[in-house]
């Protein structure tokens, strides 16, 4: 069926105030919400929703919901074409080894190897396959870091496609929380842990940053990840370190290489250590411990 995207520009702190309201007006219809940063110098964020079947109504709610309020923003329209851009992208994908992980999808399982850790991953609308090289930069961090820390309770900030809580999951046979801002990531995430029979270890929440009940119920954590971008990291520092289990470990990524010694700065501020980085495509995985 073809799909819609409504969407507008507006500050941050609106674009946030919308956001809450769009996700609980459109909770049982599960519609997709996005927020996406377009210009931080000059503060400007675009909402978007995706809908289908009946747009115009859905177009009206969204109306409402503003005018309740009391913004009034122009929402456009954008139709998007009935294609499984994601399924096509990974078809001429290879599977990725990383450490002892092997992330597939479900056209490679015949190539998985004795003593692998195998990841099925089919990532649907969200981001982290496995072939970018954060994400296969913290798969090689995580092995290090769970062999040698042996964790009890972790977290999987920004999860994505879920690759990484559940390579955790496997690797630790230990519960993780794993959270996206993003409802159409969370619900790709469950898929995922299911597919690779790890649901009962991994519990997906849709939470914006540290803003969710379920943190302060299972904080402190032994061990944090994060595969986002620099600049959220950063900011979120002062959470980490407050939801982070003393002598506790955090691996980050979403970072480019100039980037690095910024985020470093910012966790030491927050009295943390730099353990290690790896390097990986331009990119780095950086390994911090509380």
């Amino acid at each position: 069926m073809t799909q819609t995207r409504l969407h507008f520009t507006t500050g941050k702190i609106e674009a946030e105030r919308i956001f809450a309201a769009l996700e609980l007006a459109f909770e049982d219809e599960g519609l997709p919400i996005a927020v996406l940063e377009l210009d931080e110098d000059h503060d400007i964020h675009e909402v978007s929703l995706y809908a289908d079947g009946d747009v115009d109504a859905v177009e009206a709610r969204v109306k409402d919901i503003l005018a309740g309020l009391a913004l009034s923003k122009p929402v456009e329209r954008e139709v998007l074409p009935d294609i499984d851009w994601v399924a096509r992208s990974l078809e001429g994908l290879k599977p990725v080894r990383a450490g002892r992980f092997f992330v597939h999808g479900a056209h490679d399982r015949r190539k998985r190897h004795s003593g692998e850790l195998a990841i099925e991953i089919e990532a649907g609308l969200a981001f982290g396959t496995g072939h970018h090289g954060t994400t296969s930069g913290c798969l090689e961090m995580l092995e290090k870091v769970v062999r040698r820390e042996h964790p009890r309770n972790a977290l999987d900030l920004g999860t994505g496609s879920a690759v990484l809580a559940i390579a955790v999951a496997k690797l630790a046979h230990i519960p993780v929380l794993a959270t996206d801002i993003d409802p159409v990531a969370v619900k790709v995430a469950a898929a995922n842990a299911r597919l690779n029979h790890v649901k009962a270890l991994i519990e997906t929440v849709t939470a914006p940053g540290f803003h969710h009940p379920i943190f302060g119920k299972r904080a402190p954590f032994d061990l944090i990840v994060a595969n986002i971008l620099a600049r959220p990291l950063m900011r979120l520092a002062p959470q980490m370190a407050g939801h982070i289990a003393l002598g506790g470990s955090i691996v980050l990524s979403g970072i480019l290489e100039r980037q690095r010694d910024a985020v470093i700065s910012a966790y030491v501020g927050q009295n943390f250590r730099h353990v290690r980085t790896l390097h990986r495509e331009g990119w780095v995985t950086i390994h911090l411990k509380h």
